[in-house]
């Protein structure tokens, strides 16, 4: 068992394999910030960084990957797309489900966002262990995470689910609960990859 765990991690980072992840989230991420055209068009140009949120995080991830193909880190990178993916892979599942739940059917265009936002948190999950991010990443990651809920639901750029719209005081209060979660998480796998250097180091 924990040799097919051992070839499966390594296969994770094999080159063409990286390669494809990096085209397919390249796709995944120009395909949301054209889902988020029509909402960008009517937000404050100041606030149009914090709009187009899962796009943003299938972004980083895709700078890391393309990083990782030519043998390059970036720990601020590797971080923002640890929580981010994460936050808003789950974010959407949830969000998703509520929507089917209120108004009982999403299409298949519902069901679509359900599986690749899952399969964005399930990308960071898969890759824990090769992350290398410390805690002042984590640290960084968190201030931008926990900014973009403010801008969302304090100033009113969250993402537009109509159905949902009576729930917004519910839905800021469980993204914020959220983002908590995932810095705590990540924070532990700093932790991990602190104590894994160290080991190496006494090896």
């Amino acid at each position: 068992m924990l040799s097919f765990a051992i070839k499966i991690s390594a296969w994770l980072m094999y080159r063409p394999f990286l390669i494809m992840l990096f085209f397919i989230n390249l796709g995944g991420t120009i395909y949301g910030y054209i889902w988020y055209g029509w909402q960008m068009k009517i937000t404050e140009p100041i606030f149009l960084i914090f709009v187009p949120d899962s796009p943003t995080a299938s972004l980083f991830f895709t700078i890391v990957l393309g990083l990782w193909i030519f043998g390059k880190r970036s720990r601020l990178f590797e971080a923002l797309a640890f929580v981010t993916l994460i936050k808003y892979g789950l974010w959407a599942v949830v969000m998703n489900l509520l929507t089917l739940w209120e108004t009982g059917s999403i299409g298949w265009i519902g069901w679509m966002l359900i599986g690749s936002h899952f399969a964005m948190a399930l990308q960071a999950i898969l890759y824990i262990e090769h992350f290398r991010f410390g805690w002042l990443s984590v640290a960084l990651a968190a201030v931008w995470t926990l900014h973009n809920d403010v801008i969302d639901y304090v100033f009113g750029q969250m993402p537009i689910y109509s159905t949902l719209s009576e729930y917004s005081s519910q839905i800021g209060y469980f993204t914020f609960w959220l983002s908590i979660a995932c810095v705590i998480f990540a924070f532990y796998v700093a932790h991990l990859n602190k104590a894994q250097s160290v080991l190496v180091d006494q090896s």
